[in-house]
């Protein structure tokens, strides 16, 4: 769940995707059938002891299964570590499932999802009722991975030819004569959509992006040579105002979501209306996340 940026300070919005785990999708069945909700947790100012203690505290007492790490209340990769965890719990609250009728799984290679307990359930609605969030391979959830990029002219590059010069991606496709911010937005849409990919398959470590190559205006997408099937990928952009020490910036992401839905071809989907946007895209900030707390221990 990285989010780079052209500063050394920590990630200041957090995404996490969730898919209802249904099985594998069939060639006729639709985008609604399979929903997919995103939570995008803005980190938009600087947290206090007290609430990295409550947040600490609460999953130590009531969520056992989430490694938490040493208690460093002045360590804000902790604090971000921590704020993370709490995605997916917000999210089964938000479904209305108490704490009790859940489990959080984990595959060997360390992909989350999550079991409702099949007490009092029809028979077959067990399989369905699984949920993989972010990245995760399991035989009946389908695989989801998550990307995001600034879009911005990251602070150890001094110029735009410096920053095409330190990246292996698709240059012909960044067009260097309509400005830069329209170059840094192309480059931040083809990074976003690669790591969303590498992400859902599970091989983030290591991989070498310039395996993929994405031509979004060609609806191509391609793996050593190769066109990518079954994948859908959705664009949106989140324009957000985070915290930068001591002053709050009004930031742009390009985000990318990509979903195997097992269909013959690849997909991109563009979101730009805000209305639409938010029928399966939730913004959550810190505030917001502190003030339901008390609620997510029931």
């Amino acid at each position: 769940m990285s989010m780079p940026g052209p500063s050394n300070q920590p990630p200041r919005q957090i995404p996490m995707g969730f898919h209802s785990g249904l099985p594998p999708p069939t060639l006729n069945q639709t985008t609604q059938e399979h929903p997919i909700l995103i939570w995008m947790l803005s980190l938009n100012r600087e947290y206090t002891l007290e609430e990295y203690d409550a947040c600490y505290s609460l999953l130590k007492d009531h969520f056992p299964h989430v490694q938490l790490g040493a208690f460093t209340p002045g360590d804000a990769d902790s604090f971000r570590h921590i704020i993370t965890q709490l995605l997916p719990i917000l999210m089964m609250r938000h479904r209305r499932i108490p704490k009790a009728n859940w489990r959080d799984r984990v595959t060997p290679n360390g992909k989350h999802w999550i079991e409702q307990m099949p007490e009092g359930m029809q028979p077959g609605r067990f399989l369905a009722s699984m949920i993989g969030y972010h990245i995760q391979k399991q035989k009946y959830v389908v695989n989801l991975g998550l990307g995001i990029q600034l879009i911005a002219l990251p602070s150890r590059c001094r110029s735009l030819v410096n920053y095409l010069d330190s990246l292996k991606i698709e240059i012909n496709l960044i067009p260097r004569d309509q400005g830069i911010e329209t170059a840094l937005r192309r480059i931040s849409i083809i990074l976003a959509l690669k790591e969303a990919y590498v992400h859902a398959i599970g091989l983030s470590r290591g991989f070498n992006y310039q395996r993929l190559e994405f031509d979004v205006p060609a609806g191509k997408a391609l793996c050593d040579g190769h066109p990518l099937q079954g994948w859908e990928f959705r664009l949106w952009n989140a324009k957000l105002g985070v915290a930068r020490g001591d002053t709050i910036v009004e930031e742009l992401y390009v985000c990318v979501s990509a979903f195997f839905r097992s269909t013959q071809e690849s997909t991109f989907i563009w979101n730009d209306e805000r209305r639409n946007l938010q029928t399966w895209v939730q913004f959550v900030d810190i505030d917001q996340m502190i003030k339901v707390l008390p609620k997510l221990a029931v």
